[in-house]
């Protein structure tokens, strides 16, 4: 369904109840700082998703190595009925990394009754853009749209239609990009937002032969190189850095130790990159750690999920067993 840009902002947008808690430049400048300083440089998976970056995120969920996306939402057209049942009537959904919710209107075109959707993202721009649009296509159901880092402590909006339960929906396998333990922090956090008696839908990624995530993190037309080094342009543009990428290049590989892919950005040569009165060195060889994908098998998540007081009580996967979809409870 095509929307012309003034439909979308004098009539959506405008009706649309935003809740704006889009971190600020100095706390993005304190982060990437910190992380550069790092013996082992990081900068957080989260400030991947601006608004190019969330763009080239979705022509990576495109490409044919990039088995997840298509993988997901062909179970979830299989079994979407099933899953809508186990959520139930007049729920609010609330979803984790929102992107262009194209698997989330499979589930919410499956729902009976849902009360609220409310779409969670870092990026604002893209954020708006969507909600506006699904505002639109959904007018009999609340859409709260909220800019935040879902990994701190999410305050849910209340809705104006009465809710029987919560249902947080966390697609893509986007958990596996923390570390066991930050996921379990995040997974009881989860539980909290979808209180008692609330559910979780869950998108993970499952163990499979490492030459298809080799090929998944490092595809031929280099679009998860461009997402990657999209970052550099970011802290170029918002933060003053001097980062030349002509002078970094993507690397991910898979480390079967600990069960999860690295994508790192790393420095061709010596060299100084200027941040702010900050001088960070680089030397050839050096990476900067963006994002980490664990894989798991199902029993390695199940005991994790009830590390953090959640309870798996469906698993669906493709006839490979490339990926799952999960719904959980929280205890009692």
């Amino acid at each position: 369904m095509k929307h012309s840009q003034a439909t979308l902002s004098s009539t959506n947008l405008a009706r649309l109840r935003i809740h704006d808690l889009t971190p600020t430049v100095d706390h993005f400048r304190e982060e990437v700082i910190a992380g550069l300083q790092q013996p082992q440089k990081t900068l957080p998976s989260k400030f991947l998703y601006d608004k190019r970056g969330s763009e080239l995120f979705d022509h990576i969920c495109e490409l044919p190595e990039y088995y997840p996306t298509r993988t997901e939402l062909s179970v979830m057209r299989l079994h979407v009925d099933e899953m809508a049942a186990f959520i139930g009537e007049q729920s609010m959904i609330i979803e984790y990394g929102s992107g262009s919710s194209v698997k989330s209107r499979l589930l919410l075109n499956a729902l009976q009754n849902p009360a609220a959707y409310v779409p969670v993202d870092i990026s604002r721009d893209y954020l708006l853009k969507i909600a506006a649009t699904l505002a639109e296509d959904y007018p009999n159901m609340e859409i709260l749209p909220v800019c935040a880092d879902y990994t701190a402590h999410l305050e849910v909006p209340e809705a104006h239609t009465p809710i029987d339960r919560r249902c947080v929906y966390f697609p893509g396998s986007t958990l596996g990009n923390y570390h066991p333990n930050e996921a379990a922090q995040l997974l009881q956090e989860i539980a909290l937002v979808a209180g008692p008696g609330g559910g979780l839908l869950l998108g993970l990624d499952l163990k499979k032969d490492p030459q298809i995530l080799h090929r998944a993190y490092n595809d031929q037309r280099g679009i998860t190189a461009a997402f990657n080094l999209n970052l550099l342009t970011r802290i170029n543009r918002e933060l003053g850095a001097n980062f030349n990428l002509d002078h970094f290049h993507h690397y991910a590989p898979y480390n079967p130790h600990y069960g999860r892919v690295e994508m790192h950005i790393a420095s061709l040569g010596c060299q100084q990159i200027h941040l702010g009165e900050h001088e960070i060195p680089f030397q050839v060889g050096e990476t900067i750690w963006t994002e980490c994908s664990y894989k798991y098998t199902v029993d390695e998540f199940t005991a994790l999920a009830a590390s953090a007081g959640l309870i798996v009580e469906q698993v669906w996967t493709d006839e490979c067993h490339l990926f799952s979809i999960q719904y959980l409870t929280v205890k009692a």
